[in-house]
């Protein structure tokens, strides 16, 4: 049954001229409540129905390809969708294979992981223009994982390993080394699009909102950091294991300088000649880009030149330089995930699923706002978490949306995600033919294109000066969250940004003051009075207000704060004249002694303002909680025993209901439900009061 309202307006015909001490009223809408049994069941039966319109309606929206290829304009979009895709799937292959390298992977489950991904974001996704592959952060976060749980299996580091060494898993099959840290991957990666379509299914999408742009800027430059120091030792050719643990960066630069005397020689020049090479041409890319109809892929210029340098100067055989290796075509069988290492990894796939949520939503957001369309949080949550629970069965590891071939995307003219089945079709033809020829590249090569891709994150280190000048709360939350990510524990690093952020926002509620306000002439405006000029106090009549919610966690410091701009505590005073009261029982006679207290009396009065009524403006007050409400009943109660009518002004019909449900407006203690919409109404209805002793300038 839908909620029934009765309204009634209130027309200047109708309203019966007020008198000075009268209020302006209005009437409220009377709302029949409904039983909340009847509307559990209405609720109920509207999402339990199954119609042929809502199962239609459903099947759209859960695969939205089947909403937007109907309705495809091929003439006009189908070359902008063709170009973006064939640029983007060129971009890809070499960084693939190279963010395989930082994932702890073989460089053929990299491919596996673009291809797939583009496919089914294709198919589920609803932002039209978001490129949804290997990620630089999540990438670092799987790479560690599965080196954390290849130790513990008992395979040596890959730059150790000099013996062949097999684990026996759940499907009964022998795993080497790579087999296994592909099977760690794929897990990790099947249980974080679990919790990604849990989380849809709960349409907790709303979640992102709480990861702020400087979290996930301080979050993504912290990583990028980590991400720059586990690559050196590619670009030196330096054999060290991954650091694990708290301090990474730290002990990894430690090692780095303790080593620096096995530099290989080749692949130190061999890095050095590509960024030379990458670093002037992608400023020249940026620099450009209005003006080039495509970015051009110098990072597959590099990587063909360099493997034909390395294949026919024989690096590998000469000089001892690390190369990708054998690199298979076609698919290979698919399997299922290790369940038993589900335990191992859950708490880790929930960090990665939440920052790949995150970073996702705020791109498709952003790129739907640029474009004027609308992006569904809940549905990329879907389509997120079935880019990682299906591939999961296909060899592949976690993925989401990479930012650079999402900005290269927009820019080649991608109109639909008909852009990302073209890319899957390029990587599907370098899967099929072109992948064994990468074998004689070396693994410097991609450290290289890894560490070029980091540029757009570290360039934010230079701009701490300006966030501080702009928002300097903001400018604590990313640095905190950067360099608890960098020199402690990335996953931390996120942890500690979201409950830094969430005290800062407590800690903004903690710090608001009461304003005494001023009126600007005969107008109906109220502001500060130590903020403005020009402002006057109606005589008898204090107005303050409080710039925050009252709440558990900030009540004692609203009455504080009020007690001190007021300049009168009720429980100081109320303590004084009980121990005025002692002294006069306890001390007999003597006039001296009676002019002594009648003094001390009159010099207290002096010193405070002469009011009769304290006026609080409630127009910040976005809601109030029990505690809260009891607040303010003892302010109310407080300055009553003084003599001082309070009278709250301006307030939401929310807080209204949590006044009455919390009994505030009670007619036993002559505290009336009036409700007063502006402050000059509140004055007016004051000054035709009179205080309890009669005098209206009353020294209170």
């Amino acid at each position: 049954m839908a909620v029934k309202e009765v309204c009634e307006s209130v027309s200047a015909e109708d309203t019966v001229k007020t008198g000075p001490d009268t209020p302006f009223l209005l009437e409220e809408c009377e709302k029949e409540k409904e039983p909340w049994k009847s509307l559990l069941k209405r609720k109920v039966g509207k999402k339990c129905s199954c119609t042929p319109d809502r199962a239609k309606s459903l099947l759209v929206d859960s695969i939205p390809i089947l909403k937007w290829l109907p309705r495809y304009h091929f003439k006009d979009w189908i070359i902008g969708d063709a170009m973006s895709g064939l640029i983007v799937g060129i971009l890809l292959v070499p960084q693939s294979i190279a963010y395989s390298l930082l994932a702890e992977q073989d460089p053929i489950y990299g491919l596996y992981t673009s291809f797939f991904a583009s496919i089914i974001y294709a198919l589920l996704g609803s932002s039209r223009h978001i490129s949804v592959g290997m990620f630089g952060v999540l990438c670092l976060l799987v790479g560690q994982v599965v080196d954390r749980e290849l130790i513990l299996a008992g395979y040596p580091s890959s730059t150790n390993q000099t013996f062949p060494v097999y684990v026996e898993n759940s499907t009964g099959a022998v795993c080497d080394r790579s087999c296994y840290a592909i099977m760690v991957g794929a897990t990790l990666t099947f249980t974080a699009g679990v919790y990604q379509v849990l989380m849809g299914l709960l349409q907790v999408g709303f979640v992102s909102v709480f990861l702020s742009d400087s979290l996930l800027s301080g979050f993504a430059t912290g990583a990028s950091l980590t991400i720059l120091t586990s690559q050196i030792k590619y670009f030196l050719g330096l054999h060290l294991p991954r650091v694990q643990g708290w301090g990474s960066l730290i002990r990894t630069w430690i090692n780095l300088f303790k080593n620096l005397g096995h530099t290989n020689v080749c692949d130190l020049v061999t890095s050095i000649l590509c960024l030379l090479v990458l670093v002037p041409t992608k400023e020249l890319n940026d620099r450009f880009k209005a003006k080039l109809k495509a970015p051009i892929p110098f990072e597959l210029f590099v990587v063909i030149a360099a493997t034909l340098a390395s294949h026919f100067g024989q690096f590998n055989e000469k000089y001892g330089s690390d190369v990708a290796g054998y690199i298979p075509t076609g698919f290979m069988t698919p399997q299922v995930p290790n369940w038993s290492l589900i335990p191992n990894i859950a708490v880790d796939a929930f960090s990665i699923a939440i920052v790949g949520f995150a970073i996702t939503v705020s791109l498709s957001e952003m790129f739907a706002k640029k474009h004027g369309y609308v992006v569904d949080a809940n549905q990329e949550m879907y389509a997120l978490g079935f880019c990682n629970i299906i591939p999961s069965f296909f060899r592949c590891f976690t993925t989401s949306a990479a930012l650079t071939k999402t900005l290269v995307k927009e820019s080649t003219g991608c109109q639909t995600q008909l852009s990302g089945l073209v890319t899957a079709i390029v990587l599907l033809l370098v899967l099929l033919v072109i992948a064994p020829l990468f074998h004689s590249l070396q693994k410097c090569v991609l450290a290289v294109i890894i560490v070029v891709n980091l540029r757009g994150a570290l360039r934010k280190l230079g701009d701490i000066l300006q966030m501080w000048r702009v928002n300097r709360v903001d400018a604590i939350i990313w640095v905190v969250t950067m360099a608890t990510s960098a020199l402690v524990n990335t996953e931390l690093g996120l942890l500690v940004g979201v409950l830094l952020s969430a005290f800062c926002v407590l800690g903004r509620t903690q710090c608001a003051q009461v304003l005494q306000l001023g009126q600007a002439g005969d107008r109906e405006l109220f502001e500060d009075l130590e903020s403005y000029k020009g402002l006057h106090t109606q005589p008898g009549v204090a107005v303050f207000r409080y710039e925050a919610p009252i709440y558990y966690a900030n009540q004692a410091l609203f009455k504080k704060s009020l007690y001190r701009k007021v300049g009168l505590d009720p429980l100081k005073e109320k303590a004084r004249r009980k121990k005025l009261d002692k002294q006069k029982k306890q001390e007999q006679g003597g006039e001296e002694q009676k002019r002594e207290i009648e003094v001390s009396t009159n010099v207290f009065l002096i010193q405070h303002t002469t009011f009769h009524t304290l006026i609080i403006d409630c127009s910040s007050m976005l809601f109030l909680d029990t505690a809260g409400v009891n607040a303010l009943k003892e302010v109310c109660k407080d300055y009553k025993e003084l003599g001082v009518c309070v009278l709250l002004v301006q307030v939401n019909t929310s807080v209204i209901d949590s006044l009455r449900r919390g009994g505030y407006y009670d007619p036993k203690n002559d505290t009336k439900d009036v409700q007063f919409f502006t402050v000059g109404d509140a004055i007016s209805y004051a000054q035709s009061l009179k205080s309890q002793n009669g005098d209206c300038d009353t020294v209170v």
